[in-house]
């Protein structure tokens, strides 16, 4: 089986790696991942059905290109397509469901699973406790209590708080792009450590539940995708 894991970055790229691996090893699953980052979200074009512009690199204005180019190339074959991505400032359930169809319209011969992140794939982080305890023993269990799972809050900051303690404030200020170094940081760090298992993350368990779907079904049906819903 053969999965192609669509992300927006880098960051959300070795978070999703590891625990799709994780999620196949679980079941026995033979699997051969490859994870595509972008350079952000970008926007569905508003004419989806033309090629996309010389330099476009962000994941949502490719990803009606790629659709096609995936069901070309992997129509007939057991492969699974995933996007995974925050919802940022959008509603999670129309996120989704955008994705749903460009996926089902443009790759309808190719399994599709589309991930979520409540807000910021920190959600999905914050969500495994024991494994940010080992990769940052110093953390704040205060902060780490006051946070409500996937909550709309500011998750990257509140993830900052409970690793960094001591200096938040100053990354805080810090702010875009600079931030973006120590956000990777932390999805390398706490990914390391993580089990689909034991992670509590709503939208993660969405996830989970619809890639293992996918990955049960080991002969791709014409025309129908597989969800997270």
């Amino acid at each position: 089986m053969h999965i192609e894991i669509l992300t927006e970055d880098k960051s959300g790229a070795i978070v999703v790696q590891r625990l799709a691996q994780r999620i196949c090893d679980g079941i026995g699953a033979e699997v051969q991942i490859s994870v595509r980052p972008h350079r952000g979200c970008g926007s569905i074009p508003k004419e989806p059905d033309l090629r996309p512009p010389k330099f476009a690199s962000a994941l949502l204005d490719l990803l009606p290109a790629k659709c096609r180019a995936y069901n070309e190339v992997y129509k007939g074959t057991d492969t699974i397509l995933a996007v995974v991505m925050d919802s940022d400032d959008h509603s999670p359930d129309e996120l989704r469901r955008t994705l749903y169809s460009c996926c089902k319209k443009y790759a309808p011969d190719v399994r599709s699973v589309i991930g979520i992140c409540t807000e910021e794939i920190e959600a999905w982080l914050l969500g495994d406790r024991n494994a940010i305890v080992t990769a940052y023993p110093e953390y704040s269990e205060d902060a780490l209590d006051e946070y409500e799972q996937d909550s709309v809050c500011g998750t990257w900051e509140a993830l900052c708080k409970v690793v960094c303690p001591d200096t938040y404030e100053q990354l805080i200020d810090i702010g875009y792009p600079a931030i973006g170094h120590y956000k990777a940081r932390w999805a390398e760090e706490i990914s390391r450590y993580m089990d689909p298992e034991k992670n509590i993350s709503p939208s993660f368990l969405t996830f989970k539940m619809a890639f293992l779907t996918a990955i049960r079904k080991p002969e791709p049906i014409k025309g129908h995708n597989y969800r997270s819903f």
